[in-house]
């Protein structure tokens, strides 16, 4: 019996260490799931989305529409406000690769300069989703698709409408523009499609243009300026709600009233914008709706699952005169 339990001590020794390896290796198992990096087995999907900043009423709106959507939708939403610089950007989407989210989305502050950072997230594995504006990289293959609107279509409507209005005019008419953020692809797209669709009245003609920055303060700053430098404005055109609201103020001050004495146009329609057009203040806006997070979530499901998506998917939105925006405002939800 001695012999017995001498020889029975190694054995359970190693009994007791097998069982503390298994225990270990368990243990271990389970934090490769939940660490390094973020990846999970929960079935959840994480979305890294960049945000160009919170500029204005839209880009509120918008981020709002993104957050209460990924939430709904169930999604873990990790959010990064890039406060309007490119290189901000890049960095977040670096971060996100290397935190292993599922899917990236984010609004371009300007078009040009993104090639290396998407072939750096196209190489990771993770889908690429473009958001309100888009990129001008040749290689399409380097993001999933474009939700947003179609920006020059948004200047045309808003040129469309100045050229009925202004039909009958036998002489100039002077028209001063507020641009957004210079190399935005809205900016750019807008420009061109008023500039393509103003063309047909040889009378009407851009007597002055520069960047109000998409903020209401740049849009004051910018229309004192023109105001000062031109005795004759017959039109404001401003890239969006808020740069046009900034310019009330200053033609306020100069003793001119707006929507009378100057016409003015802008794009977006957020609340304040239409509050404007409703008083008579502005004459016409172009809708832009900021409200894309619930498509924003459907597509991360779908690029998730290797779902085949369109390479461009477009808003659908509208136009308002003022009798139209005082029918719109009491529903309107930005």
């Amino acid at each position: 019996m001695g012999k017995m339990r001498t020889q029975s001590a190694p054995w359970r020794a190693v009994a007791v260490l097998a069982s503390v390896l298994l225990v270990g290796g368990v243990a271990a198992c389970g934090n490769s799931d939940t660490g390094g990096g973020g990846t999970k087995d929960d079935g959840k999907i994480t979305m890294g989305f960049s945000q160009v900043g919170a500029e204005s009423g839209w880009r509120t709106a918008n981020t709002i529409s993104i957050k209460e959507a990924a939430t709904a939708a169930g999604i873990e939403l990790k959010f990064d406000d890039a406060q309007q610089k490119q290189e901000n950007q890049i960095k977040a989407i670096r971060n996100y690769i290397q935190q292993k989210v599922d899917v990236i989305a984010f609004s371009p502050v300007v078009e040009s300069g993104w090639d290396t950072v998407l072939k750096e997230a196209k190489d990771a594995g993770i889908p690429v989703i473009l958001t309100d504006r888009s990129v001008d990289s040749a290689d399409k293959s380097l993001y999933k698709t474009f939700l947003g609107s179609d920006f020059v279509k948004e200047g045309k409507l808003a040129g469309e409408w100045l050229v009925e209005q202004k039909k009958t005019a036998t002489g100039p008419v002077n028209i001063v523009e507020l641009q957004g953020s210079t190399g935005a692809a809205p900016a750019n797209d807008r420009k061109k499609g008023f500039g393509e669709a103003i063309a047909a009245n040889p009378n009407l003609k851009v007597i002055a243009s520069q960047t109000g920055d998409f903020t209401r303060a740049g849009g004051k700053q910018v229309m004192e300026q023109f105001l000062k430098a031109n005795k004759k404005i017959d039109v404001l055109f401003a890239h969006n709600d808020d740069m046009g609201l900034g310019a009330l103020e200053a033609i306020t001050a100069a003793g001119k009233v707006p929507g009378k004495d100057i016409t003015i146009i802008t794009i977006d329609a957020v609340k304040d914008g239409m509050q404007a057009l409703a008083d008579g203040k502005f004459n016409f806006i172009a809708e832009c709706s900021p409200l894309l997070g619930p498509q924003l979530m459907d597509l991360a499901k779908k690029v998730k699952d290797g779902q085949e998506v369109p390479a461009r998917i477009e808003t659908q939105e509208t136009t308002f005169t003022t009798e139209q925006a005082k029918e719109a405002l009491p529903n309107r939800k930005y």
